[in-house]
């Protein structure tokens, strides 16, 4: 049995384009008076070895928080692959995993990172994602880095869809559905009031 857990880094995608909401920066966009990414950086923070955030706009606001910040290797805005594409491709010392999140899902599990390394050890597998409310929450993917090659040719390729991605590669699906709720995201002005006084949750 391995008894030291693998060393993980925590990827914060940020690199959108805030089309919903009026092409802002939700990252930036306060929640209870602080940004959204600061949340997510308070719960990812401790399950995590190190943190990355990926950003294509506004890399000074984001380095302020004292986490390095990576912009996708490739323009246009191509979406999340693109973002771990570039931590799998200059991943911090040390580091056999990364597990991404995105900045506007304040509410995330406690137990994450925990959960999803441990499937993957588990089952062997080179990918782990969460299902929720029977939907798959490919945004919140715990990825080997050994997947980087693979990444790197199906971006090239056009690939964009992360779940094809991901059943491509021995991979495993994992259950939150003890705490769906952890994995709402705000993508609207409406959204972000109706969570405004939400809090925090204990998963």
């Amino acid at each position: 049995m391995n008894m030291k857990r693998q060393s993980v880094a925590g990827l914060i995608l940020a690199g959108g384009q805030g089309s919903r909401m009026g092409g802002v920066d939700k990252g930036l966009v306060e929640l209870d008076g602080r940004p959204l990414v600061a949340h997510v950086i308070e719960r990812l923070r401790p399950q995590v070895d190190s943190l990355l955030i990926n950003a294509n706009r506004n890399a000074e606001a984001y380095a302020q928080f004292g986490v390095p910040v990576l912009a996708d290797r490739s323009g246009g805005f191509i979406g999340p692959l693109a973002g771990l594409d570039a931590a799998l491709a200059s991943p911090p010392p040390g580091i056999e995993w990364i597990v991404t999140c995105p900045c506007d899902s304040p509410f995330l599990p406690l137990d994450l990172v925990s959960r999803l390394l441990a499937a993957a050890e588990r089952e062997g597998a080179e990918l782990a994602m969460p299902i929720a409310e029977g939907q798959f929450q490919p945004v919140f993917l715990l990825a080997r880095l050994g997947v980087a090659d693979s990444l790197a040719a199906y971006l090239a390729g056009d690939g964009r869809k992360i779940d094809r991605w991901v059943r491509s590669r021995p991979h495993v699906i994992v259950d939150f559905e003890d705490c769906a709720e952890a994995f709402a995201n705000i993508n609207t002005r409406d959204e972000l009031a109706r969570h405004a006084t939400r809090g925090g949750t204990d998963h």
